[in-house]
C-alpha cells in the first residue's frame, strides 16, 4: 500500500473519481482518495484495507469495487452515501490517496509505484496527513472527550476500533 499526499483541486468530483478510477483499471490496483481532514493517519487506512481485503476473500463485502470497500471501512459505515463524506468534494480538499495493489498481481512495488506516480500527477502539493482536524475526526467518528478521556489510547487508535467494529455491525 502506499499513500500519495497532496491537495486535490476538484472542478468535477465524478469526473476525478473516474480519472482515478482509469488510473487503478491501469496498473491493477485499488485507487481511493480520501479527504486528509477525516483520516486519523496512515495505520487507519492501513486498517481499513485489511479489513476490505478480507472481506472480499470471504464473500462479505458490501460494495463490488474495492475501493470503495476500502472507503466504507474507512469511514466505519455501511452506507457508501454516508461513507463520501470522507471523500474528496469540488474545490481545493487536502488529500490521502490510497494505491494498493490488487490481491496476485505480479510485482506489487512496481505496480504500486507506478500507480502511485500517475496518481501525484493529478494532486497539487500541500495538503496530505498534515490536514488532519482533530476535532472534525471526533465528530465523525463519534469520539467524544468523555471517552478520550477515559483511555491513554491514541486518536488514531479509537478510529481504528471504528474500523474493526464494522465487522461486528454487519
Amino acid at each position: 500500500m502506499r499513500l500519495v499526499e497532496g491537495t486535490a483541486e476538484v472542478e468535477n468530483v465524478d469526473a476525478f473519481v473516474g480519472e482515478l478510477g482509469d488510473v487503478g483499471e491501469t496498473h491493477d490496483c485499488a485507487v481511493q482518495a480520501f479527504d486528509a481532514r477525516y483520516v486519523a493517519g496512515r495505520a487507519h487506512l492501513e486498517s481499513a484495507l485489511e479489513h476490505a481485503e478480507r472481506a472480499f476473500e470471504r464473500g462479505e463485502n458490501v460494495a463490488r469495487d474495492r475501493a470503495v470497500e476500502v472507503l466504507l471501512y474507512a469511514a466505519g459505515r455501511r452506507q457508501i452515501r454516508r461513507a463520501l463524506t470522507m471523500g474528496v468534494d469540488e474545490g481545493e480538499t487536502p488529500a490521502v490517496v490510497l494505491v494498493a495493489a490488487d490481491p496476485g498481481v505480479r510485482d506489487p512495488d512496481a505496480v504500486e509505484a507506478a500507480a502511485a506516480n500517475a496518481v501525484k500527477e493529478r494532486l497539487a502539493p500541500g495538503g496530505g496527513l498534515e490536514a488532519r482536524e482533530d476535532e472534525r475526526v471526533c465528530e465523525f467518528f463519534d469520539v467524544g472527550t468523555a471517552e478520550r478521556a477515559a483511555t491513554d489510547a491514541s486518536l488514531e487508535d479509537l478510529v481504528r476500533e471504528r474500523v474493526a467494529l464494522l465487522d461486528v455491525e454487519k
